[in-house]
C-alpha cells in the first residue's frame, strides 16, 4: 500500500499540479490537518476537490487553525478520522485533529493534552487488538524532532503515550512547520513532511516486509529514512 501523505495546506495548493504523478498513483491520500487558513467547509471543500482531480481515496483530520465545521464536512464526505478510525486494505487508520493551546495565538480546535488522551482512547476502544494501526495526528507527539519550534518541544504527551502503548507503524503529523522530518518512538515511523506550500510531501510504502518513509518535493528531491 502507497499513502501520500499531505499536512498544512492553510488553503494553498498551487503546489499539487506538480505532485500530481504522485497523487494520481497513491493508494491512499492522508490530510494531517490545518488543510484550510483559518477557514470553514467551503474553504475545506475547495482543497478537497483539488486534491480529488487527482486521487479520490483520502482521509483527514482537522488541524487547529480549521473551524469547527470542517470536521463536520469530512464527517459528510466520509473521510474524517478525528476521534475515530477507518480500514483500509488491512489497515486500521486512527485520527486526532486539533492542536495542544498556542501561547499567545488563538486558534479555532485547540484541546489540552487530556482531551487529547480521551479521545484517542475512545477512538482506539472498538479496534481489534494486534491490528495495523496508522496514526493520523495533526499534533505531534512530544520529545521527537518534529516537535521542535523556538528550541523547544512543544508536542503532546498524550499522542507520545499513545504511540509507546499501541506501537503504530507510522505516525502521520504536522503543525510545526519548521520540524520536517522523519524520526522514530519505538518501533513508529514518525513523519512530518511539513507544510504543502514548500512543495512537500511523504510517501509511504507498507509492504509485508515493513515500512518505508520518505520525504519528497515538488521539485523533485527525495529523502529517505
Amino acid at each position: 500500500m502507497t499513502i501520500i501523505g499531505i499536512t498544512d495546506v492553510h488553503g494553498k495548493t498551487t503546489k499539487l499540479r506538480s505532485m500530481a504523478p504522485l497523487l494520481s498513483t497513491a493508494d491512499l491520500v492522508v490530510l494531517s490537518g490545518d488543510v484550510t487558513h483559518f477557514g470553514g467547509r467551503k474553504h475545506a471543500e475547495a482543497v478537497l476537490d483539488e486534491v480529488r482531480a487527482y486521487n479520490r481515496n483520502i482521509l483527514a483530520v482537522p488541524g487547529n487553525c480549521d473551524q469547527f465545521d470542517v470536521g463536520d464536512f469530512f464527517t459528510e464526505q466520509g473521510i474524517n478520522l478525528d476521534g475515530t478510525w477507518q480500514s483500509r486494505d488491512g489497515y486500521v487508520f486512527i485520527g486526532l485533529g486539533g492542536s495542544l493551546p498556542n501561547p499567545g495565538l488563538n486558534t479555532p480546535n485547540e484541546r489540552s493534552d487530556e482531551v487529547l488522551a480521551s479521545i484517542l482512547r475512545n477512538a482506539v476502544e472498538e479496534v481489534e487488538e494486534n491490528a495495523s494501526l496508522i496514526l493520523v495526528s495533526h499534533q505531534p507527539p512530544v520529545d521527537a524532532s518534529c516537535d521542535i519550534t523556538g528550541g523547544m518541544h512543544v508536542g503532546s504527551r498524550a499522542v507520545r503515550d499513545f504511540i509507546e502503548t499501541y506501537e503504530p507503524l507510522v505516525c502521520l503529523t504536522g503543525h510545526i512547520h519548521e520540524s520536517s522530518c522523519i524520526d522514530s518512538i519505538g518501533n513508529t515511523k514518525i513523519v512530518n513532511p511539513g507544510p504543502l506550500h514548500e512543495g512537500r510531501c511523504s510517501r509511504i510504502e507498507l509492504t509485508e516486509n515493513g515500512v518505508d518513509v520518505s520525504i519528497l518535493h515538488a521539485d523533485g528531491g527525495t529523502y529517505k529514512a
